[in-house]
């Protein structure tokens, strides 16, 4: 038996024929950008942290302060003019509400910050090739940052008011990972529109508004009607906050509802957030 010719070889192998127009599966070109540009995402995230506070008086010490005075704010309405002292299974009002405030502003500042950041970036991305999402991506994690730096005043809280420091604090980034794909998701469909309506943005800031309240921040769910309650629970949030809290001081791993519930909607989200953005952002903003 004899070999084939090479040019009977050339001839059974097809010819590669690259076509411009075919686009990568859908998701993959953009999580695979956010390792490809991790350089970068480190670049933007340092930006983000450090020159946001540059002209200010008290700098970063903000990162910590703002919790503080929203925490105080709160503490003073709900627990002397409302009578709301108490948290839950005995934990310090104070510790409660405080971990619930910063967790609340990062998802507010968060979903806000990505969306800014394509409808800002949208003359520079026009023109030069960078990814999009390496914007969203950098701004959800400084304001991750942001949160832990903001849990520092916490800590000292669940110090000085007998609650404790748990061995389970190793595992908060996790609910920070969870709630952080939400916020990254939740930005890129407001970008998607808002390159178009920047309207969205200040509609955005209500929702966000609105679901700060439906979340359980400054009351115990304990109390809400089980009518409303299926509500909040239906809530993602909900379950990154019930998370948060059950590791920062809690001392227990929460229950695996409450971890497929953070995480599960995390991934939801954030699929659904880069998938809108892909098929929809370039057009709306008129780059193709």
């Amino acid at each position: 038996m004899t070999a084939p010719s090479a040019p009977a070889l050339k001839a059974s192998v097809p010819p590669a024929v690259y076509d411009s127009a075919r686009r990568s599966p859908l998701l993959v070109t953009e999580l695979a950008n956010f390792w490809n540009y991790r350089a970068l995402i480190r670049l933007l995230v340092t930006r983000d942290v450090l020159v946001r506070y540059k002209r200010s008086f008290l700098g970063v010490w903000w990162t910590l302060l703002n919790p503080l005075l929203t925490m105080s704010v709160m503490w003073l309405v709900f627990s002397h003019i409302f009578r709301l002292a108490v948290g839950v299974s005995g934990i310090p009002f104070v510790v409660y509400l405080l971990s619930g405030v910063i967790l609340i502003i990062f998802l507010q500042q968060g979903v806000d910050a990505v969306a800014s950041s394509i409808v800002t970036n949208t003359p520079v991305l026009s023109k030069v090739y960078v990814p999009a999402e390496a914007f969203a991506l950098s701004a959800g994690l400084a304001g991750a940052i942001n949160l832990l730096l903001g849990a520092i005043p916490l800590l000292i809280f669940q110090l000085a008011l007998g609650v404790g420091i748990p061995w389970t604090i190793l595992l908060v980034p996790l609910p920070v990972l969870a709630l952080l794909c939400l916020c990254i998701g939740l930005g890129l469909v407001v970008a998607s529109i808002a390159v178009r309506f920047h309207d969205v943005l200040d509609l955005n800031r209500v929702i966000l508004l609105l679901v700060g309240y439906m979340t359980p921040v400054f009351y115990p769910i304990t109390i809400i009607p089980p009518t409303f309650r299926r509500v909040i629970e239906f809530n993602p949030v909900y379950y990154d906050l019930a998370l948060f809290r059950s590791l920062i001081y809690g001392g227990s791993l929460a229950s695996w509802q409450t971890w497929v519930g953070a995480f599960a909607s995390g991934v939801f989200v954030l699929s659904v957030g880069l998938a809108v953005f892909a098929r929809n952002w370039r057009t709306a903003a008129g780059m193709i």
